[in-house]
């Protein structure tokens, strides 16, 4: 389990990314709207790895591109931010989990319930 530190650093760095995504002027990125769904560190500091999703979901891959492309930059500045001793590598990784969701209260919300059912048991 991440200790107490790696989770507060966590926070700081999806803080920070969500701050500084707004910054980046690559058109693949600023035409997209991405959220930081969650952060992951080693101990070390030497990685950090950013899930991130993604809304229209069909421009999911050219929206990587552009994070990865933007990795410098991103990395400078949140190593001049946060003023860590090591500025960690960025790896990207596509989170589908707010998409997943949204299809799944769209299939409840379509379930055709009978409240009879509900006022015979009381």
């Amino acid at each position: 389990m991440a200790s107490n530190r790696i989770l507060l650093i966590n926070e700081e760095i999806q803080k920070e990314l969500s701050a500084l995504l707004r910054t980046v002027k690559d058109p693949r990125v600023q035409d997209v709207m991405i959220s930081i769904t969650r952060v992951e560190t080693t101990p070390d500091l030497r990685y950090t790895k950013v899930y991130v999703s993604f809304l229209p979901e069909d421009k999911t891959a050219d929206a990587m591109a552009g994070l990865k492309s933007a990795a410098g930059y991103l990395r400078r500045e949140l190593g001049r931010n946060l003023r860590l001793r090591y500025s960690p590598e960025i790896v990207w990784s596509a989170d589908d989990s707010i998409v997943y969701g949204a299809k799944m209260l769209k299939l409840i919300n379509s379930l055709e319930v009978s409240h009879d059912d509900d006022t015979e048991q009381n």
